[in-house]
């Protein structure tokens, strides 16, 4: 019988400021930059794009840019 598995996202876990601040902790313990700005765009992602991004004083599309795997080269 293989192993059945489902689909997961972290953005589901980052619900409240406690765990934001918990997964953010852990990764900037990691140290890798790649890392960091994953899961910026993680917890971007979990607050609604439109929303950091009006924060930030950014447009959506500004934002993803700059938080996508291609951004800030």
């Amino acid at each position: 019988m293989p192993l059945e598995t489902i689909p997961w996202d972290v953005v589901d876990s980052l619900d409240t400021p406690e765990r934001i601040a918990l997964y953010l902790e852990a990764v900037l313990d990691d140290g890798d930059p790649a890392l960091v700005a994953a899961a910026i765009g993680d917890i971007a992602r979990a607050q609604g794009m439109n929303e950091v991004a009006r924060k930030a004083g950014l447009s959506r599309e500004t934002l993803h840019e700059t938080l996508s795997d291609e951004g800030n080269a």
